[in-house]
């Protein structure tokens, strides 16, 4: 059986992985998307509790 990181390994060089990568990327440029991406850090990192 193949491990975990192998299979990722295969996706990620595969078509279907090729064009997850591009969504990806087109969505990180996207400023919405990543100052959604900063408050979830910063409530992950406990600086946005609200009392």
């Amino acid at each position: 059986m193949a491990s975990l990181i192998d299979r990722i390994k295969r996706f990620a060089r595969s078509p279907q992985g090729q064009k997850a990568r591009a969504r990806a990327e087109r969505m990180a440029r996207d400023p919405r998307n990543q100052a959604r991406i900063r408050r979830l850090l910063t409530r992950g990192r406990g600086g946005g509790r609200r009392y």
